[in-house]
């Protein structure tokens, strides 16, 4: 039998539930738009912060993406370039795709992900 506490999250928001305290979500009861640095720390373990994840869909996504989750970023769906190069990030488009080099390496990104692009900026 383990004595571990099990985290109980938030189906709104994501975030752990503190007893007395509640989530993140706001008072008034809406969702919020945007996760906290700490629930991005929370909930991606796998991958760096700079890791640019590659969808089937030939959009890359940065680790912490608020419409993702880890567990969905698995291969052979996803590829990923968990060291990018200085710069890979803004270039990225149709004339210049960003190539998965782990997952799945056939995996090409050719647009950013709007979400993540505001962040990154």
């Amino acid at each position: 039998m383990s004595n571990a506490v099990q985290d109980e999250r938030c189906d709104e928001c994501g975030s752990r539930i503190v007893i007395g305290l509640g989530c993140d979500c706001p008072p008034d009861g809406r969702v919020p738009t945007h996760r906290t640095a700490s629930q991005v720390r929370e909930e991606w373990r796998r991958f760096p912060t700079d890791t640019i994840l590659i969808s089937p869909t030939q959009y890359a996504h940065r680790s912490g993406c608020p419409h993702l989750t880890e567990e969905l970023v698995q291969p052979p769906r996803w590829g990923w370039i968990p060291d990018p190069a200085p710069g890979l990030w803004d270039r990225l488009g149709i004339s210049h795709p960003a190539a998965a080099t782990q997952g799945n390496t056939s995996r090409r990104a050719i647009k950013r992900c709007p979400d993540c692009d505001a962040a990154s900026s």
